[in-house]
């Protein structure tokens, strides 16, 4: 049944069950009209039912009566409606209202609600509306985009006339309340338009950004129609015509996701991703649609968040009249500096294309930029659609990229605006391939081009003096290379491949080769950018994933790097791939496991590849004499100690710094009687910004699975766990853990807590906690195969599997479980999350201490997956 505006039927008088039969069959309706119907006229139609309904209303509750007039404001006097949008009503009225009125109003505003629509109101004069316009500048935009419904037609003039006469925001008040409003939106939003989870309404570029321009219009202008933009000179027709194609596309992505979801919501989360997608006619396996569609999404955004910056501009060069007193600078014959901007001198600057690699080598050589005029903007805009060829291929354009970057600068601002003004895109092909690539997982943040921009900048900071104080060991390291810009590209290449099918390490080591061909870059240059694109994982693989104690994987690590050149750059991309992948991904754990296995590697490829038992025997005897040292100056008796250190094996002083080992000793010493046992400690000797948790305790089978058991819920991960015995039936065991935001533990409460609930558990005093929390609402959407993958193991006694599973609370206690329930002990544990999916590596042996035999081995595997497919 058709339920269009001019074929829907209100009963009348309409009770509330009508009502809502009437809302149902229309979103019933425009949810099936969805699929063919121009966006538009979806949108318009819905508004034009709703004051349909409230015209019906009006009358119904004899409001025609009164001396008051009923106006739509916000989006809804914009004459447009998604299926769950907020309706803005302003009742105004001119006289005092009658108390006959006031309950009129408030029975047909409760019958709105009872039709579960979503309405604001506000009931004003025309004064009250200049106080509260004057307070709230959110107010007063509202009102700009009043539009009259129904009621006394004679205040529709009156609102009109005091909006263009006595509006209390001058245009330059309400053009900066504005900016300010949009500024702090997209901070709230981390500055991109590249989260994968999306505000549609509020990120960066997104609807919102479309109606600052046309608030800021409608204030100063005093006009309701976008096309005035292009007759006071402000956009051109095509600029209006591409806005126009991107707010259609974000509408068309909003109104899919309020059916989906079934609500008001704008935040385009990953569990409605799949069937937005499908809804709008996106096909493709698996993940394939969602990235479609978000390649779209990212594309459009990006595209309105350019006109937004550029039409901001010119309405301040209009209203703040900003280009009067600015100093002026001349470059050259096609580009100078107003105040901060660059600026091209003349409408033809661009008309060679080389000009358009020169301009941002113009920005990184005069450090005063800070940004590029709107006129300008648009000039770039056009002359990169007139592109035929990439940049890159001109000679001269690739020597001015290479000036680029290896100016000091060329990787900061330059880059940056480069980047954003799809400069990049145009310059290498490869490039324009990611450009709003996402990826659907929970481990990269931004979009593949996004991320490798975030990375270059990341290796830029390296240069400046905040960079250098947060980060020594790198800014310390670049300052040393001769060739910074080698850094840069390698940056630049090591997804460049990304989305292309097959090991985009392996292609994108194949793009660098022919880059160097390209640029004229030396055989080392290009064999080492090369390399660095193909390795640029490893690095990250053996810090968080293998036993960096182990003195063999160092030797075998630092065989595959070969060089301190190659170790040098790999650990400065490292650092920066990683926290350019994801902001939460990047804590001082990470930062010590990587910074460890560089010293580590440093130290081999110094000493002329020592054997691994030489280089074993070396660091205990290191750690030994400088643990004894801080003992000794604490006053602790030197044989002592040694009799203590006689019942710890080698493995225990090759796994912990000195500062533990004395932390430990002097405890361990304390212990006067093993009733006191478990000696508990929660501390951070070696200042790596993680939280230690250590465990001295009896001979205690399956520790580990309740120590799990408590840590999860204490909501605490374990990311460390090294589980070690004495000579003479003791266990130490060492975990390192972080709160769930990635954070140490400190609270003294929450420490007191820990151990008490720990010393209660290991006494046998009360069960080890069994809770199960719930899979976390972003975990939902996403399915990662359970995997066992038997690895081999230095030991020939010990047993190593890598755990491949959707993260999840408590999946390591639970992995722990089985292996007590199986009778298996855990001797080592390395926990890694990659987004949604654990990467875990365990080293376990029987309860004979001998290797798991191939039936085992098979019964452990079923055994854990199993357990973890249940809910």
């Amino acid at each position: 049944m058709s339920a269009t505006v001019s074929e829907l039927k209100w009963p009348q008088p309409l009770t509330v069950s009508a009502g809502r039969e009437c809302l149902e069959r229309y979103q019933q309706w425009s949810a099936e009209a969805f699929v063919t119907a121009d966006i538009e006229s979806l949108l318009t139609d819905r508004s034009a039912m709703v004051d349909q309904l409230l015209r019906l209303l009006w009358q119904q509750f004899a409001l025609s009566e009164h001396r008051c007039a009923l106006f739509a404001v916000g989006g809804y006097g914009r004459g447009t409606l998604h299926p769950h949008s907020d309706i803005d009503l302003l009742f105004l009225h001119q006289d005092e209202l009658t108390p006959a009125a006031q309950q009129a109003i408030s029975e047909m505003v409760q019958m709105l609600w009872d039709l579960r629509l979503d309405v604001g109101h506000s009931v004003r004069t025309i004064a009250e509306c200049e106080l509260q316009a004057k307070a709230d500048v959110s107010v007063a935009t509202s009102l700009l985009e009043q539009r009259f419904i129904c009621g006394d037609a004679d205040l529709a003039p009156e609102l009109r006339h005091f909006l263009q006469n006595r509006m209390p925001w001058t245009s330059d008040q309400f053009y900066q309340a504005k900016l300010a409003e949009q500024n702090q939106r997209h901070e709230q939003f981390h500055g991109t338009a590249y989260n994968l989870e999306p505000n549609i309404k509020s990120s960066a570029g997104g609807l919102r950004d479309i109606q600052t321009i046309g608030w800021i219009a409608k204030r100063h202008f005093h006009t309701q129609s976008d096309e005035s933009l292009v007759q006071y000179g402000y956009i051109s027709a095509a600029e209006l015509l591409e806005l126009r194609e991107h707010q259609a596309f974000l509408w068309r992505v909003r109104f899919a996701l309020h059916l989906e979801a079934g609500k008001k919501e704008d935040r385009l989360l990953f569990d409605y991703q799949p069937a937005v997608a499908a809804r709008l006619g996106y096909e493709g396996k698996g993940k394939a649609a969602v990235e479609a569609m978000m390649q779209d999404y990212f594309n459009a955004v990006v595209g309105v968040a350019e006109l937004n910056d550029m039409l901001l501009q010119f309405f301040a060069q209009t209203i703040l009249s900003d280009a009067k007193h600015l100093a002026t600078q001349i470059i050259d014959d096609d580009f100078k500096i107003l105040g901060e901007g660059i600026a091209a001198q003349h409408d033809s600057a661009f008309a060679d294309q080389r000009n358009l690699v020169r301009f941002f080598l113009a920005i990184a050589q005069h450090q005063q930029v800070r940004y590029i005029r709107a006129h300008t903007i648009r000039l770039l805009r056009n002359a990169r659609r007139e592109l035929e060829q990439p940049l890159s291929d001109d000679p001269e354009c690739r020597t001015l990229f290479m000036q680029l970057l290896q100016h000091p600068r060329g990787c900061g601002l330059a880059f940056e605006l480069m980047h954003r003004h799809k400069i990049m895109a145009h310059y290498l092909p490869q490039w324009a391939h990611i450009v709003g690539q996402m990826q659907f997982d929970l481990f990269h943040a931004y979009t593949v081009d996004e991320h490798t921009f975030r990375l270059v900048r990341n290796l830029y900071r390296y240069s400046t003096t905040q960079g250098a104080e947060e980060f020594p060991l790198c800014a310390e390291l670049v300052e040393r290379m001769e060739h910074r810009e080698w850094l840069y590209l390698a940056g630049i290449f090591h997804d460049i491949a990304k989305g292309r099918g097959g090991d985009h390490s392996e292609l994108g080591e194949h793009d660098a080769r022919n880059f160097g061909l390209q640029h004229a870059l030396s055989e080392e240059g290009t064999e080492l950018i090369a390399w660095l694109v193909r390795n640029h994982l490893v690095m990250s693989v053996t810090a968080q994933k293998r036993d960096i104690h182990d003195p063999e994987v160092i030797e075998q690590f630092a065989q595959q790097v070969a060089t301190q050149q190659r170790l040098d750059y790999l650990y400065c991309l490292t650092v920066a791939d990683i926290r350019a992948t994801n902001s939460s991904l990047w804590n001082n754990w990470k930062a010590t496991l990587l910074e460890n296995l560089y010293q580590a590697t440093t130290h081999y490829l110094q000493q002329q590849k020592p054997s691994p038992q030489r280089e074993m025997r070396q660091r205990i005897h290191q750690h030994q004499s400088h643990a004894m040292g801080l003992l000794l100056s604490a006053g602790y008796p030197a044989q002592q100690v040694q009799e203590t250190w006689a019942r710890f094996t080698a493995d225990y002083f090759l796994r912990h710094q000195p500062e533990q080992i004395a932390w430990h000793t002097q405890h361990i010493l304390a212990v006067a009687d093993d009733e006191l046992l478990p000696l508990i400690l929660v501390g951070d000797e070696t200042r790596q910004g993680t939280t230690e948790l250590f465990i001295y305790h009896l001979e205690h089978e399956h520790l580990f699975a309740e120590v799990a058991a408590v840590l999860d819920h204490q909501n605490l991960s374990i990311h460390d766990a090294q589980i070690l015995a004495t000579r003479d039936g003791f266990v130490m065991d060492t975990f390192v853990v972080l709160q769930e935001d990635g954070e140490p533990l400190t609270d003294a409460r929450r420490i007191e807590a820990l151990k008490q609930e720990l010393h209660d558990v290991l006494r046998g005093r009360r069960g080890a906690p069994s809770t199960q929390r719930r899979i976390p609402r972003r975990l939902r959407s996403f399915k990662v195969k359970t995997k066992i993958e038997f690895v081999p193991s230095r030991n020939a006694r010990r047993t190593a599997f890598e755990l491949t599973a959707l993260d999840r609370p408590g999946l390591v206690a639970r992995v722990a479980k089985v292996l007590q329930q199986l009778e298996l002990n855990i001797l080592t544990a390395k926990i890694s999350t990659v987004g949604e999916q654990a990467e875990d590596l365990f080293i376990i042996t029987t309860a004979r201490n001998t290797p798991l035999d191939e039936t085992e081995r098979q019964r452990l595997r079923e055994q854990i997956i199993a357990t973890l497919a249940e809910h």
